[in-house]
């Protein structure tokens, strides 16, 4: 499935995403680029439905047993449905989270919802703040220390402040820029070890279609230098875009012996814990238009995909064999599709790929050292230098 909608996407794009490597800065999108993002975007709410109108709600699962999932964020929205839905097919979920205590509230319930169904679900929680990178590096570092395989690591604790002013973590660095891509791309190297012991294994990466409308400068990740006027579109998009330049990068490094795929994917336009952070007026706005609107169950739905197709791994391959310049991207309808253009500039991802290890405190060599099972150090957690 996942192979002939691949083969459609790629020869209908093909002219733009091989595009030669641009050797000029680029200062900001093109008014062109621009323009195709917001359309992507309009078109994405309006026709989401019906272009996912094959998909069942909730989507039926492969038995899933003896997999680990590792799945961040999963206390509210496509999270919490994407971590009940894994529990139930059978995996072994682990709830990564910051609020360890409402996680254990959400076992309970759904333990009681599932009980006289089968076996009891096997759940587990850990405390994981991705606005420290002290707690990303402790985290890896209490996982690894099991000697115990991760099958599917599931990126998908985000944040989006709309309208809100900018903000900086306590590392420093800006707070949609931390959450949505250095600390879970800090979390998908220091969790290679792990991973690889589950091979095959994948790295899933919940993405938006805002990243077409977004920008990165790996010379000014923070939107600091007074280039560009900061807004949260322009934050959350900009992280957004750099979290697929990143897993890229990270795609194309990762050997297939190592038997790691990465993958990004769009959740859709989804009625989510995003809206807490609109205006009053624009929340009442926000939820009189259902129709269009995914709920969370319906959100989780290329997530799922993403994480249990078995042909997901052959595609990602395909791909790496035929030198793409991007990851696997999965639409909202659960197809592969085509990232932005702007996320297929090869010069620019490599740029994002250096600048984040620096960011995150880890070696150039991080990737290729753990998969020849080295240790390396981190500059935060307990093995800090």
């Amino acid at each position: 499935m996942a192979n002939e909608e691949a083969e459609k996407k790629k020869n209908s794009t093909s002219s733009e995403a091989k595009q030669p490597v641009k050797t000029a800065k680029k200062k900001a999108l093109g008014w062109m680029e621009w323009l195709r993002g917001w359309f992507y975007l309009v078109y994405e709410m309006l026709f989401q439905r019906i272009l996912a109108s094959h998909l069942q709600n909730p989507m039926p699962l492969p038995p899933i047993n003896d997999v680990t999932c590792i799945v961040t964020g999963s206390t509210s929205g496509i999270g919490r449905e994407i971590a009940r839905q894994l529990a139930e097919a059978g995996a072994h979920v682990v709830m990564a989270v910051r609020s360890t205590n409402r996680a254990q509230e959400l076992i309970r319930k759904w333990q009681e919802e599932w009980s006289g169904k089968g076996l009891p679900l096997n759940i587990e929680v850990m405390e994981l703040d991705l606005l420290s990178l002290d707690s990303v590096a402790r985290f890896a570092e209490a996982w690894n220390a099991r000697m115990a395989p991760v099958h599917v690591l599931i990126n998908n604790a985000g944040i989006f402040s709309i309208g809100e002013p900018q903000k900086f973590s306590k590392d420093g660095y800006e707070e949609h820029m931390q959450v949505n891509h250095l600390a879970p791309a800090m979390l998908s190297i220091l969790l290679l070890p792990s991973l690889i012991r589950g091979s095959p294994s994948r790295i899933i990466n919940v993405n938006s279609t805002m990243h077409y409308v977004g920008f990165v400068d790996p010379e000014d990740m923070n939107v600091v230098s007074g280039k560009r006027k900061y807004t949260s579109i322009v934050g959350y998009g900009g992280s957004k875009l750099a979290q697929i330049m990143f897993s890229s990068v990270l795609h194309k490094r990762l050997p297939a012996e190592a038997g790691v795929s990465v993958v990004c994917n769009t959740p859709g336009i989804v009625l989510t814990n995003v809206a807490r952070d609109l205006p009053q007026f624009l929340q009442v706005g926000y939820r009189l238009i259902p129709y269009f609107i995914f709920n969370a169950e319906e959100g989780s739905r290329s997530t799922l995909f993403a994480a249990t197709d078995p042909q997901i791994s052959e595609y990602c391959e395909m791909l790496k064999a035929d030198d793409w310049p991007a990851c696997a991207y999965i639409s909202h309808d659960c197809r592969p599709t085509n990232a932005s253009e702007e996320a297929h500039s090869i010069e620019t991802s490599y740029k994002v790929w250096e600048k984040t290890l620096e960011l995150v405190g880890l070696p150039s060599d991080a990737v290729e050292r753990l998969i020849e099972g080295e240790e390396i150090k981190c500059r935060y957690g307990n093995s800090q230098e």
